[in-house]
C-alpha cells in the first residue's frame, strides 16, 4: 500500500488525483487487476466523475443545497463540522477501479477526485494495487 500525503488549499473543493494514482499503478508493474483508493479522514471523500469546472462546482454546489453548512446538527456542537462529516458519507470513502494491461480502467471523461469538505488541511491518501491471479 501506497500513501500519498496532500495539502487541500479551500475548506470545500475537489482535487483530480487521477495522474498520482496511475503512476501508483504503473510503479506496482501490475497489468491487471485492482486499484483501491480510500481516504481515512471522516470528512473527505474519494470520487470518480468528469473533471470539468462547470461539473465541479455543480457537484459542490448540489451537497451544500442536500446538506447546508449552516443547518442545526447536533455534531455542531462539538466540532461544527457536522456537514462535512455527511457530505463525506453521501460519497464515501473509497473506489475501487479495475486495471488492464497496466493501466487505470476509466472512462474517456472519467477523473478520479479526492473531496474535501473541512479543510484547509494536510491530507493523506492510500492507494492499494491488487494483482489478478
Amino acid at each position: 500500500m501506497i500513501s500519498m500525503e496532500l495539502k487541500t488549499n479551500d475548506r470545500v473543493e475537489l482535487i483530480d488525483i487521477t495522474d498520482v494514482v496511475q503512476e501508483a499503478v504503473k510503479n506496482s508493474a501490475v497489468e491487471n487487476g485492482i486499484c483501491v483508493i480510500s481516504t481515512r479522514h471522516t470528512t473527505t471523500s474519494i470520487i470518480v466523475n468528469e473533471n470539468e469546472s462547470g461539473l465541479r462546482s455543480d457537484i459542490l454546489s448540489l451537497l451544500e443545497r442536500f446538506i447546508p453548512a449552516d443547518a442545526d446538527y447536533s455534531h455542531d456542537r462539538i466540532d461544527n463540522n457536522a456537514d462535512a462529516h455527511l457530505k463525506a458519507v453521501l460519497l464515501g470513502s473509497s473506489q475501487s477501479i479495475p486495471i488492464l494491461c497496466g493501466r487505470l480502467l476509466l472512462g474517456t471523461w472519467q477523473s478520479v477526485f479526492f473531496a474535501e469538505f473541512d479543510g484547509p488541511r494536510n491530507r493523506s491518501i492510500e492507494i492499494m494495487v491488487l494483482s489478478q491471479r
